[in-house]
């Protein structure tokens, strides 16, 4: 199955108490589109660049075999930029700098090529923009999954509903589903959200793990333990695109094949916090993955004795 990922590709600038970058390759979709080639998915891009954005880049998406026909390269115009520095816990971070450039007036034009795509996967973006993406496509897509955050809850939350009504999947973390929802329990808050359009609520919860929601049945998975964590920066991006892409390898979105994109997508998120950006998830291959996926097996696999 094909996955069109609608998102943005950017310049981050990252601290941390290891270290710091200066302006490297990040965006929601860059990270998902790497992810997806690492499990041999044809994925495209819809997002827009400046034309500040080093050709080196958009070659290496070429590269990895995924689709740039719907990034838009506005010449005169600057790449989404954001700076941030991490607290000791690697779990708070303070933005230092947002300059949105040609992210404030994106309007998504969806290529010829991936009017087919079967899966959509929506990044965090305002609603409105997430809206048009569905209205653009020729047909649904058989599985629309939803990346949002509390900005949005914040500054656009009639547009936000509606956009969530009419989606598949949800992956939010579990302070934005507490305010989402209005809950502190997760299993009512992932209830709520049920009644609110999607099927499957997906809550992260970064370093212990996620929790995927289905009706009544609840599988949770944990983080895995890493001796070195450099930078958080992606790795929810990176979980959406393995959780997306596992899921357009195997065609099927019951709820058992879905525990099991949850599973890859968190294997894939363990690689992206071990250096700065995506460098990391660049040099990963698909041995490295059937790894990390053996070490998520022995983490959670076990026999107990009852008599």
């Amino acid at each position: 199955m094909k996955l069109l990922v609608v998102g943005s590709v950017a310049f981050d600038a990252i601290e941390t108490p290891f270290g710091k970058t200066d302006k490297i390759l990040g965006g929601a979709a860059t990270y998902i589109g790497i992810t997806s080639s690492i499990l041999g998915v044809k994925s495209g891009i819809v997002s827009v660049v400046g034309g500040d954005f080093p050709q080196e880049y958009l070659d290496m998406f070429t590269e990895r075999d995924v689709n740039i026909e719907g990034i838009e390269i506005v010449k005169e115009g600057k790449t989404f930029f954001w700076a941030g520095k991490y607290h000791n816990d690697l779990n708070t971070r303070d933005t230092l700098a947002t300059e949105v450039n040609v992210l404030e007036n994106f309007d998504p034009k969806i290529p010829d090529s991936m009017q087919d795509a079967e899966i959509l996967l929506l990044g965090n973006l305002h609603p409105g923009v997430q809206l048009s993406v569905l209205e653009k496509m020729n047909n649904r897509p058989k599985l629309v999954i939803l990346d949002t955050m509390n900005f949005w809850m914040d500054s656009a939350l009639d547009i936000l509903m509606d956009m969530i009504a009419k989606t598949d999947v949800i992956t939010i973390n579990d302070e934005e589903a507490r305010q989402l929802s209005g809950e502190y329990s997760l299993v009512k808050a992932a209830k709520k959200i049920h009644t609110m359009g999607p099927e499957y609520v997906i809550i992260k919860k970064g370093e212990h793990g996620a929790l995927l929601f289905h009706d009544n049945k609840v599988f949770a998975i944990p983080a895995l333990p890493l001796e070195d964590v450099f930078d958080p920066t992606g790795a929810g991006d990176t979980f959406a695109g393995g959780f997306a892409a596992y899921l357009a390898k195997k065609g099927k979105f019951d709820f058992e094949t879905m525990k099991s994109a949850l599973i890859v997508g968190s294997a894939m998120a363990s690689f992206t916090v071990e250096k700065f950006g995506t460098e990391r998830i660049q040099e990963v291959n698909e041995s490295d993955m059937f790894g990390r996926l053996r070490q998520f097996k022995e983490l959670t696999t076990f026999d107990v004795e009852l008599q």
